[in-house]
């Protein structure tokens, strides 16, 4: 017989407790009493409170997450417009520079004329404009419906860059044709000018044959004779003397002589202004030479100071007969002729035989006028033209009664408008007190008249 085996006190115990919370968490209403709505059971209020706490804070998040959504996709939004903007301004630079090109090319195509690149200019032209034209549509429109921006930029810059290199290519061409065109014109100007100095050489020495140089009529008579006939001659004269001298300095340079030091030999006192004032100095080493003992009725030559008389009818004549006769004619009619005799002197003094035996390399020309010969070179041919002019001037100064006479200024004298002027014009700029720092060529006095001497200044020293 099995046996009952009782429960013990505490199990007992335990299993009363249990029922009283089941009871207590689902407590059974009788079916006669209707349920109370505002009585809530615990397992309803804990259910209640347990959904309220799992679904609040995941209300929460949901509304913070929407509208952080929102922010970043209008912030998205406004930074693809703006890219979209900038894409745009991209593009249409880069049009305006390709449409600065064809207009470019399009100038270039007229100058010289190029009926095809015209072409194909003006179609680059119209299709740039028609690029423009779709632009402002678009932004009008508001479709800016590119491609990604970042790559639009990138081809905006280059089709810029590529539009810039052709205008500078473009303007180059232009300025590279302009080039040709100046030199072309520099060509034919020098061309011009070669042309005009064979004539004037040619005129020169026909005038220098036929011995038409002065502009005084044979036929003039003597008693009608002024100053105005022989400051004509006078200028005559000086045109000579510079031409020879700028003859006798291109000899000094064709032989590597320096120039300015071959000046200061001439005038070691004088300063000169500017370096191509050195030419002074050899035209008053010229003149000196040239016009020494022009005062005098013979120029002081030799076995000639009893022979020839002091007529002014005399020497009048004699300006008539030798002005149409060439410095060569009167050597060969004539040898002994006070004039061979001044123009074999004048040379031998003139022309050092250092100096003769540079330029020519022999003193073979010097030898041949000490013989009274006459050189047929052109280096002498131009001494002595300017020689016969001399000359003549000194017979038609005792032409005069009185005779004009020559007049030298002292160095470094005060400048006086009177009696001087200045041989380098304008260029002989110097302010303060000035002085003549040396005769350029002298001065001349015709009775009351006085012929200013030429002079190069400088400043005066205090």
């Amino acid at each position: 017989m099995d046996c009952i085996k009782q429960p013990s006190s505490n199990e007992s115990t335990r299993s009363k407790i249990s029922k009283t919370f089941s009871k207590c968490i689902h407590p059974q209403t009788p079916s006669r009493f209707p349920p109370n709505p505002k009585l809530r059971t615990l397992s309803e209020e804990l259910n209640i409170s347990l959904k309220d706490f799992k679904s609040e804070p995941k209300l929460t998040r949901t509304k913070s997450q929407r509208s952080n959504s929102g922010d970043l996709a209008q912030q998205e939004q406004a930074a693809r417009n703006k890219a979209a903007k900038e894409a745009l301004v991209a593009k249409l630079f880069a049009s305006l520079s390709s449409l600065k090109a064809a207009y470019a090319e399009l100038q270039s195509a007229q100058f010289p004329y190029n009926n095809d690149a015209i072409q194909s200019a003006d179609e680059a032209l119209v299709s740039e404009l028609t690029v423009l034209s779709e632009l402002k549509q678009r932004y009008l429109n508001k479709k800016l419906d590119l491609p990604p921006p970042h790559v639009t930029n990138l081809l905006a810059e280059i089709q810029e860059q590529q539009s810039n290199i052709k205008t500078y290519e473009i303007t180059m061409k232009q300025l590279e044709w302009k080039m040709e065109q100046k030199d072309s014109e520099i060509a034919s100007l020098r061309k011009k000018l070669e042309d005009t100095t064979k004539t004037n050489k040619s005129l020169e020495k026909r005038l220098n044959s036929s011995g038409v140089l002065f502009p005084l009529p044979n036929n003039t008579p003597l008693n009608e004779l002024n100053q105005c006939h022989f400051i004509r001659v006078l200028h005559f004269v000086l045109r000579s003397l510079r031409h020879f001298v700028k003859q006798l300095v291109r000899e000094m340079e064709v032989k590597n002589w320096d120039i300015d030091l071959a000046a200061k030999a001439i005038e070691p006192n004088a300063k000169f202004v500017k370096s191509k004032h050195s030419i002074f100095a050899f035209e008053s080493y010229v003149s000196q030479v040239m016009f020494d003992g022009f005062n005098h009725h013979t120029f002081y030559l030799p076995d000639e100071g009893t022979k020839q008389p002091l007529k002014p009818q005399i020497f009048f004549e004699n300006f008539r007969k030798l002005q149409s006769l060439t410095p060569s004619q009167i050597f060969t009619q004539n040898p002994r002729y006070p004039f061979a005799k001044f123009c074999r002197g004048k040379y031998l003094k003139l022309m050092h035989p250092k100096m003769e035996c540079s330029f020519f390399g022999n003193l073979d020309q010097r030898k041949v006028v000490s013989s009274g010969a006459f050189p047929a070179t052109e280096f002498f041919s131009l001494f002595a033209e300017m020689a016969r002019r001399v000359w003549l001037l000194h017979c038609l100064a005792f032409s005069f009664d009185p005779p004009a006479v020559a007049f030298q200024v002292r160095k470094n004298c005060r400048f006086s408008e009177v009696y001087m002027e200045s041989v380098a014009g304008e260029d002989d700029v110097i302010s303060g007190d000035v002085t003549a720092a040396f005769t350029v060529v002298p001065g001349f006095k015709i009775g009351k008249t006085v012929v200013q001497s030429v002079v190069y200044l400088s400043p005066a020293k205090r």
